[in-house]
């Protein structure tokens, strides 16, 4: 379980390093204004970032979700796990239950470090910046705002993530299976990259208009006064402003990151697994055990 924890922790720098630029990019189209848009599209975002900021401006706001990445993965690896066994058997629909339960409890770390790590993306450069980093960020809301401030957009983060994890746990199982992942299979790796990477887009679709309000509910009042009294009405005055394309703002930049980064967590855990348990002392001359059929690919499963 201990190896398990720390792979899925490097899997998930690999993947948070892949993945960050579009994330900041997907958080700057999602808040921009309607009336005066500062980005015509996800690759002039791009460009437009690293012209005036340099590519360092792609990883603004990297530290916070590094710094809840161990939490989050021994919640969700915790929770999942547990849930599952807890259920009784290994099925889609047990998938689906223990991993919106993973994604519901990891919503009290995941909620301010996305709060920490908006707030970054979208200050200005320069000695004018509000925050020296995710840690004074979280301490200057907490000290405005109280602990209620700090949680800015629970709801809406705990309305997008109970589902998104059970929709991408049940998808990764079923493709899992029928691609014909099994150990010893010469093709393993590359098939869990392509079930990880397609798991990881089709939650993302299930839940997306929910991310485009937390982003908005998150970096309310940051630029003047606040404007939503909550979710249904950020909801409604974006659809009034804007029409329906609101809720798919930065859609194409989240499903171009969704894909590598989960390819990057899942080929990471995969070769830390493998050269781990490769090292593995056995006394000499024992055989080396071989490889379980099916419950061998239920732990890669609760990434």
């Amino acid at each position: 379980m201990a190896l398990d924890f720390l792979a899925g922790c490097a899997g998930g720098v690999a993947g948070v390093l892949v993945g960050h630029p579009f994330d900041t990019v997907k958080v700057r189209l999602q808040v921009q204004s309607v009336d005066k848009p500062q980005y015509r599209g996800t690759l002039h975002c791009f460009k437009s970032i690293i012209k005036q900021e340099s590519v360092l401006g792609l990883y603004k706001g990297l530290g916070s979700p590094l710094m809840g990445l161990t939490f989050i993965n021994a919640l969700v690896f915790g929770v999942q796990g547990n849930t599952l066994r807890a259920l009784g058997h290994d099925s889609p629909l047990n998938q689906f239950l223990a991993g919106a339960a993973a994604g519901a409890i990891q919503c009290v770390i995941c909620c301010p470090m996305e709060l920490a790590k908006t707030r970054l993306q979208l200050q200005d450069t320069g000695p004018g910046r509000a925050y020296k980093g995710s840690l004074d960020c979280l301490a200057q809301i907490y000290g405005n705002e109280g602990l209620r401030g700090v949680n800015r957009g629970m709801v809406s983060t705990l309305l997008r993530e109970t589902p998104s994890f059970g929709v991408y746990f049940l998808t990764y199982d079923v493709l899992t299976r029928a691609l014909g992942c099994e150990p010893g299979d010469r093709l393993l790796v590359p098939k869990l990259l392509l079930a990880g990477g397609t798991s990881g887009i089709v939650s993302w679709l299930s839940t997306y208009p929910l991310d485009v309000v937390k982003s908005r509910l998150q970096a309310d009042g940051l630029r003047g006064a606040p404007r939503y009294r909550g979710i249904l009405d950020c909801m409604r005055q974006s659809y009034r402003a804007e029409g329906w394309r609101v809720f798919t703002r930065g859609l194409a930049s989240t499903l171009l990151r969704a894909f590598p980064v989960n390819a990057a967590t899942f080929a990471t855990v995969t070769v830390v697994l493998t050269y781990a348990r490769g090292e593995e002392a056995r006394p000499e001359g024992e055989a080396v055990p071989a490889a379980p059929a099916g419950p061998a690919l239920a732990q890669p499963s609760s990434l």
